[in-house]
């Protein structure tokens, strides 16, 4: 799951009828690249043949899960195999890049991060799975992750797991200090910090550094990033402004403890989970930790609310997750296809968010057994609101500027309008050139 914005910029482009490294053309082949009218569409049962499979979930929390999810499916097409390797999430996207751009060593299915897809996609590495058998029942994946999967009108991933951020705090240290109900907007978050300061000596709400946790602040002004359909960039206007300003005001006022440069946001998340902190800005995956702090040896101690409003009246979390993408030079298009067909059907979607806690991304598979859980039902209610980030190749690449300006500018370094007009500035310079940069 999420823990930050990988952010490498590459450049290259594909040798189509390269192998991947697990395609041996049993049963796939050239009668996969044929959609509906595949053997995988028209006859599951015959596909033969080795998928390789680049996961690049948890090895320790969420891949036992996968495997045996991938174990099920090799029992149930027990002609295909399928060659599972756990890569780290934080080398993958390079590791993809640099095997799909030199034909030799790409997976046929990678897990990829939502922010990555429309890149890949745009760089001719990912075969465009529309109308295939991958994106069975398309109309029950949530609208969110399903555009977090298309780019330039086709759809390149099937939606595997998704998230959004929250507002988590610790219903004992607000009820002490006499707050009520968790804040709705940032100014009530302003004002709840200072009471829970004075009443209990715990600190507010930890903002964590990482140019990702700032877009909340960009949505609640109704801004973003940038303006795809308008080729604007953003981040610098004046609505962006007032929103990483709000952010600041938080560090300055007391609200927020200001986090270190290095490991800031590890160390305010262990003083929120022990009850040194009153509020966090997170997301689920996060929670597995929180829950082994002294605070929260009673779960039910865990709120969690909506992330605040800006003062636009707007509250919105960008939406996560992760893709299951098909490499285009595969050679066994019928074998991906009912991989990742299999790994994103309801079923196989309920039992990962039982085991390990992911949400789903399809409809269907929030049943009452998967909303019975406070953590996972109050995260499906954070998805109505969320905001898929914007579909264009550029979008993980992003964040490799800006993480460096936000974190200055969080921690006091930097002013945000300097550090804003830098960013943008890079961007139009080196990812979007022919944007023009908004005021």
């Amino acid at each position: 799951m999420r823990r930050g914005i990988l952010a490498v910029v590459a450049v290259g482009a594909l040798a189509l009828g390269a192998a991947a490294c697990g395609g041996d053309g049993g049963g796939g082949g050239g009668g996969g690249d044929k959609g509906s009218g595949s053997k995988a569409a028209k006859e599951p049962g015959s596909v033969s043949g080795t998928v390789t499979w680049w996961d690049t979930s948890d090895a320790t929390n969420e891949a036992p899960t996968y495997r045996s999810l991938v174990s099920a499916f090799e029992k149930k097409y027990p002609k295909i195999k399928v060659d599972y390797v756990n890569v780290p999430f934080d080398q993958a996207q390079q590791k993809f890049k640099t095997a799909a751009q030199s034909g030799r060593g790409a997976p046929d299915v990678l897990r990829s991060d939502v922010g990555w897809t429309p890149g890949f996609a745009q760089l001719g590495y990912l075969k465009d799975l529309t109308g295939t058998p991958a994106l069975g029942e398309s109309g029950d994946f949530l609208e969110g992750p399903l555009k977090n999967a298309a780019y330039d009108g086709k759809t390149y991933g099937a939606p595997q797991v998704t998230d959004a951020l929250g507002l988590m705090y610790n219903k004992a240290l607000l009820k002490r200090a006499g707050v009520a109900e968790p804040p709705a907007n940032w100014q009530e978050v302003k004002a709840a910090a200072a009471k829970i300061k004075e009443r209990t000596g715990a600190g507010g709400i930890g903002l964590n550094p990482d140019g990702y946790y700032a877009l909340p602040f960009l949505y609640g002004e109704k801004s973003d990033l940038v303006d795809v359909a308008a080729k604007k960039i953003t981040i610098a206007d004046a609505a962006s402004r007032k929103g990483i300003e709000t952010a600041v005001d938080l560090v300055r006022s007391g609200a927020a403890p200001k986090p270190a440069g290095t490991d800031g946001y590890n160390n305010l998340k262990t003083d929120f989970k022990n009850g040194r902190l009153a509020m966090l800005i997170d997301g689920p995956w996060a929670t597995k930790e929180i829950f082994g702090g002294s605070a929260f040896r009673d779960r039910a101690n865990l709120g969690i609310a909506p992330v605040p409003a800006g003062s636009a009246g707007v509250a919105g979390s960008p939406v996560g997750g992760h893709n299951l993408v098909v490499y285009a030079g595969s050679k066994n298009f019928d074998a991906a296809y009912l991989l990742v067909k299999y790994l994103t059907e309801a079923a196989q979607q309920e039992t990962a968010a039982t085991a390990v806690g992911v949400l789903p991304t399809r409809k269907s598979a929030y049943t009452k057994g998967v909303l019975a859980d406070p953590v996972r039902a109050a995260y499906h209610r954070a998805l109505a609101t969320a905001r898929p980030r914007p579909a264009i190749p550029q979008g993980g690449d992003l964040f490799t500027d800006w993480l460096q300006h936000y974190t200055k500018i969080l921690t006091l370094k930097e002013d945000p309008r300097a550090g804003l007009d830098a960013t943008a500035k890079a961007w139009r310079t080196t990812l979007l050139k022919d944007y023009e940069i908004q005021k």
